[in-house]
């Protein structure tokens, strides 16, 4: 047996295996005279049948399927011994009229081979990290969701200023079928308004998208469409009324707030206001690290410059799935999957530069402290050691959880290196604002 390689470029080579008859000679010769000893053919005793006829009958499919085996087995120790960087997997080339009864037979393989680049983190960038705040403008709102969540529903016949109404928003044409409550003063202008007051139930009203809401973004909640389709949108919507109802708002007394937050823990207006500015804040640093890390990641995909074996992976995508796909279509595939193979391939370079390695006890750790803080959402403040024990247990034996973790694992050690070693400017913004910025508005 030989396997040379010829390196075609620096992003694509061909490997070239070379099996002489007794590299796989002896396993053909094997399997067909176990074929031989339990062939049942009319005419012949068991295990007495000739050998030509056994040949005749399974040797070529034999004869293939025992050089798959050794050429597999050669050629991915060979890529292993290289330590070869590879993308995708080895395509063998196909050649017409191939000669099974040559002494030596070859087989080429193409290779698409990962590329060199290095990642530069320190690099200069327009990159700012957001500390979210929640306002006062948003703590007065909150109060107001509070009073009337905790409050008292009172079923209406006529709408009125302030009354929430379910119902149902439909444009066949543009998708939409979309059931909902909202509250009369979400509409953006008094105009809007003015069309809902003194409808009944069952009642139509037809309103047009464009300028709908102080903020087009309010579309994607209230219409169920996708971000992109909102921008722009301007198509008229029926909104029919199936129920018509008002809140009588909670009084802001201790009963409410020991509700709320346990006994004395708060006890007026302005202690209510900075428990929830703390809450509201805590909730924010986690969509504000998520804002971060999109845009490093983004920034680093731009600026991190490299080829890739276009030509290698397309014809790979072609056969790579459990349908063949056509050339146009892995050509499209491939348009749509570049980006996402050029940040594995960033982030595995700086996982492997950065030694971010994950261990079990980091998971088991991660898994344990969120098995906590969900159990103190129900209630259960000071669990067992050995219930939450017994649920991560639980959870570590589900592979696809414990996949799930790691990520989340991984993403926090992303995170804090991109901190560590990213430059960024820091801005201070209300939550309307970060919005915002999120969307790129």
């Amino acid at each position: 047996m030989n396997i040379t390689r010829n390196n075609v470029d620096a992003l694509n080579a061909i490997v070239t295996v070379e099996l002489a008859k007794e590299d796989y000679q002896g396993n053909v010769d094997q399997v067909l005279a176990n074929y031989r000893k339990n062939a049942n053919v009319p005419g012949f005793r068991k295990g007495a049948v000739p050998m030509s006829l056994i040949m005749k009958q399974y040797g070529k499919a034999v004869l293939f399927e025992e050089v798959n085996k050794v050429l597999q087995e050669k050629l991915n120790a060979y890529l292993a011994e290289e330590k070869l960087d590879l993308l995708g997997n080895p395509l063998p080339k196909v050649t017409d009229n191939f000669d099974w009864e040559a002494d030596t037979l070859k087989f080429d393989f193409e290779l698409g081979l990962a590329p060199d680049f290095t990642v530069d983190l320190t690099s200069k960038n327009k990159i700012t990290k957001y500390t979210v705040v929640a306002d006062e403008a948003m703590l007065d709102e909150q109060v107001e969701y509070i009073q009337k969540q905790y409050g008292k529903l009172i079923s209406k016949e006529v709408v009125a200023e302030g009354d929430d109404m379910a119902g149902v928003f439909v444009n066949e044409e543009a998708g939409i079928n979309s059931e909902v409550t909202i509250n009369v003063d979400a509409f953006r202008t008094k105009t809007n308004q003015k069309k809902f007051i003194g409808k009944k139930v069952g009642d139509t009203v037809v309103v047009n998208t464009k300028g709908l809401f102080d903020d087009d973004h309010k579309l994607m909640d209230f219409l169920k469409v996708d971000h992109d389709a909102v921008h722009g949108l301007e198509v008229d919507v029926v909104f029919t009324i199936n129920e018509i109802n008002t809140t009588e708002k909670a009084e802001l007394n201790q009963e409410l707030f020991d509700k709320l937050f346990g006994e004395g823990t708060v006890t007026s207006l302005e202690e209510l206001k900075v428990k929830i500015k703390e809450d509201a804040e805590k909730q924010f640093v986690s969509q504000a690290d998520q804002k971060f890390m999109n845009d490093v990641i983004e920034h680093i995909i731009e600026t991190t410059r490299f080829e890739l074996p276009a030509t290698f992976l397309k014809k790979w995508m072609q056969t790579a799935g459990e349908t063949p796909l056509t050339a146009e279509q892995a050509e499209e595939e491939y348009t749509k999957s570049e980006k996402g193979l050029r940040y594995q391939l960033i982030e595995g370079k700086i996982i492997a530069e950065n030694d971010l390695q994950i261990n079990f006890e980091e998971v088991k750790a991660f898994t344990t402290d969120l098995i906590k803080k969900q159990m103190a959402q129900f209630g259960q403040l000071e669990p067992s050691e050995a219930d939450v024990e017994s649920i991560v247990a639980r959870v570590m034996s589900n592979q696809e959880e414990v996949r799930r973790i790691s990520e989340q694992v991984m993403n926090d050690k992303m995170l804090a290196l991109f901190n560590e070693k990213v430059p960024f400017k820091t801005k201070e913004v209300s939550y309307k604002d970060f919005i915002k910025e999120m969307y790129g508005e």
